[in-house]
């Protein structure tokens, strides 16, 4: 028998008892605060959190019907084929053609567990130890780690607030080293609800094709774009590019089925076929219930979408307004998903509630401590200095917490 140590060491080996490839892993931040949030309410106290990225509607009944016919169904009951499901894989190449002008085979797609692991997959699917990988920051807290995990070496490139959180071609290229074998580009962003235009994300791909550089192009929040933003997919604007890109996307931000887990990932054959080898010994098929319900996602229409974005929109025009009415809070408007992302720097160093906090951690604190709203510090996504607030909660309750900071803040 063997008894581990306070040093984390196994007793009689100086072995450690976790990996250091999995030590290193950060927690997910908007997962713990979510958590944290979620434990608090169970506790009686009023909190309101800000923190998860999901949608508040129930996920349209019709997919909803379809996974329980699916329940029904013997062949459901038995494996599939990892990759995902034939009819599903063709809806999937017809939706894309539909949604974003990418014309694909069946044979491009890789249905995955969510989005997480269509990103891992893609990493870890084209990286090899020690390459690295330009990460513009603002950057989704799940990104850096899925890189890691796959070898690779995350290159932060920060855009801020004064540049609506997008960077440019100049910083790209001066991050860029003989090493440097990935982009990545989520667009529109989490967390900053950023949305490249179309003339931005034609110079950064024919950029990194120039320059021979495979792109990750995240585009689950594809639907999600407002007032005169338009969503443009990289390989459509570079088609160039087409042979060095994978595609990520999946159901769970558009039509509201982020605990369905059924994401996909899309690419040249020869990556498809390596990640669906890897997949195979991961996790075999995603459930076939959830692929069912998928199949009904994305073939239908678009209107349950539709609906939720107008919302999302009212939304979002209400937390700027309400944050921008802050001392010391600068929020730019967010043109996609559902994210404000407000730089908190002017209000850093003041004393607030008997503290003074000197980071956007110490300030997220004091938030939940005091005025009992959470919120994401920036730190999980980058640099110090902001808040991140998914507005994807009721409008009653947004109202509610963003008044809450607003008097703590004052």
């Amino acid at each position: 028998m063997t008894l581990a140590t306070s040093a984390g060491t196994t007793s009689g080996t100086s072995r450690p008892r976790i990996s250091q490839r999995i030590s290193s892993i950060a927690e997910s931040a908007t997962l713990a605060v979510d958590a944290k949030a979620k434990a608090l309410k169970a506790q009686g106290r009023p909190v309101i959190g800000f923190g998860a990225g999901e949608p508040d509607f129930p996920t349209p009944d019709y997919i909803v019907e379809a996974a329980v016919a699916a329940c029904r169904e013997p062949r459901n009951h038995r494996y599939t084929p990892a990759g995902g499901l034939p009819e599903l894989k063709d809806a999937i190449a017809a939706k894309t053609a539909r949604d974003s002008g990418y014309q694909v085979e069946p044979a491009q797609v890789l249905v995955t567990n969510g989005g997480k692991q269509a990103v891992y997959e893609a990493f870890a699917t084209i990286v090899d130890p020690g390459d690295e990988v330009l990460l513009p920051a603002p950057y989704w807290t799940t990104y850096p780690e899925s890189i890691r995990l796959a070898g690779g070496v995350p290159v932060e490139v920060v855009a801020d607030e004064s540049t609506g959180y997008r960077v440019t071609v100049e910083q790209l290229d001066a991050a860029r080293t003989e090493r440097t074998k990935v982009l990545l580009i989520c667009s529109p962003s989490n967390p900053t609800g950023a949305v490249y235009s179309r003339e931005e994300i034609r110079a950064i791909g024919r950029w990194a094709h120039e320059h021979g550089l495979w792109v990750v192009t995240d585009e689950i929040y594809e639907h999600l774009v407002y007032g005169e933003a338009t969503f443009s997919s990289m390989p459509v604007e570079v088609p160039e590019l087409a042979d060095t890109c994978i595609v990520v996307n999946g159901v769970a931000k558009t039509y509201a089925m982020t605990g369905w887990r059924v994401g996909w990932l899309i690419g040249p054959k020869d990556v498809v076929k390596a990640a669906a080898n890897l997949q195979s010994h991961a996790t075999s098929n995603v459930s076939n219930v959830a692929q069912r319900a998928a199949l009904a996602a994305v073939g239908g229409d678009l209107s349950a979408v539709n609906t939720m974005r107008e919302a999302f929109d009212r939304r979002r025009r209400t937390i700027v307004s309400m944050l921008n009415a802050i001392d010391g809070v600068m929020c730019p408007e967010p043109q996609g998903a559902f994210y404000a992302y407000p730089s908190v720097k002017g209000v850093l160093g003041r004393e607030i509630g008997g503290r003074t906090p000197t980071t956007s951690v110490e300030l997220a604190e004091i938030i939940l401590e005091q005025a009992e709203v959470a919120v994401v510090p920036g730190e999980a996504f980058g640099p110090s200095g902001y808040l991140r607030l998914s507005y994807a909660l009721g409008d009653d309750d947004l109202a509610e917490g963003v008044t809450r900071i607003q008097r703590l803040l004052s």
